[in-house]
């Protein structure tokens, strides 16, 4: 099979490739090397892959290079991971996410009905469930308040993919990542943060009273959801929380990684953050039962593996 990846060269996408390749599959990455986080390291993960890796270095906003894509290239699946991230940057700058986020998946789901590609993975997210009073989080519940303008682009991506496959005939699944984390992971997100400035011997910030809780999953985890959602065909279209399925809120955290450090942080105490949510916690009933969706990784276990990677990526380039 061939595969479009749109943000392949990003921390889940370059995973995703990776598996793909391993099982011998052709990839086109489509990916814009922003400077959201440093284009190096997606420059880097790109690098890794064997030269029979297609890399369409573009923005997905431009509908005229996304067509010119498609018309090159024969895809049967297309795994759409390309998005502005982060709920606090959406907060300051909504018009970009609505852009990229909204127009951009307009432009790939359209270039799909027009080249005759029905099958469409697409990346939502746990954020989508806003101010959620019930938990854990299922796919069936009431979406009534997102609190930022990045969810409310998540919300409103996965009701166009609803709309193609309805319309068009055109089989999409769309999966919310609950708070993915790993090697490779931005450098912007707290695990990555908080085990860098430890080890630079640096204070860390704590934003609220440290209640908050996020249902932490681990890379490996995630990319046997999206594999196997690639392979789900029973149904036009689907929904599919994709979680670790328990929480780890934010004094827990810190605990964790200082202790895998062996080290004792300054924490120094914040305000919350606006668009932040209180608690994030993925019901996987419905992936386990439909895509074989199994989580394995435990948070102290997954950010053991995070902190042996940091360390031999610090030797190898030290």
């Amino acid at each position: 099979m061939h595969f479009l990846v749109t943000g392949g060269a990003g921390f889940i996408g370059s995973h995703l490739v990776e598996s793909l390749l391993g099982d011998s599959h052709d990839v086109t990455i489509f990916d814009n090397f922003n400077d959201f986080y440093d284009p190096a390291i997606k420059r880097s993960n790109v690098a890794a892959f064997p030269a029979r890796v297609q890399v369409v270095e573009g923005d997905i906003r431009d509908a005229v290079l996304v067509e010119r894509t498609f018309a090159g290239n024969s895809f049967d699946c297309v795994v759409h991971l390309a998005a502005r991230a982060g709920v606090r940057p959406s907060i300051s700058d909504p018009k970009l996410y609505c852009t990229t986020n909204i127009d951009g998946t307009f432009n790939l789901l359209d270039a799909c009905r027009h080249h005759g590609v029905h099958h469409v993975v697409f990346a939502s997210s746990s954020s989508v469930y806003g101010i959620n009073k019930k938990v854990p989080f299922s796919e069936s519940d009431h979406i009534e308040r997102t609190i930022s303008p990045y969810a409310a682009t998540k919300l409103a991506c996965e009701q166009i993919c609803s709309n193609y496959s309805y319309l068009f005939g055109m089989r999409t699944v769309c999966l919310r990542f609950f708070t993915v984390f790993g090697p490779r992971q931005r450098p912007d997100l707290a695990i990555s943060k908080f085990t860098h400035l430890l080890l630079e011997g640096k204070p860390i910030e704590r934003y609220g009273d440290g209640s908050t809780a996020r249902d932490y999953t681990y890379i490996d985890d995630i990319i046997q959801g999206v594999r196997a959602s690639i392979e789900y065909d029973a149904t036009p279209f689907e929904i599919f929380n994709l979680g670790g399925s328990q929480t780890t809120t934010l004094s827990e955290l810190i605990e964790i990684v200082q202790e895998e450090l062996g080290v004792t942080a300054e924490v120094i105490e914040q305000t919350d953050q606006p668009g932040d949510v209180p608690r994030t916690f993925a019901d996987i009933g419905k992936a386990t039962r439909l895509l074989g969706y199994q989580p394995h990784t435990a948070p102290r276990e997954g950010i053991r593996k995070y902190i042996e990677w940091v360390r031999k990526t610090e030797q190898r380039h030290g």
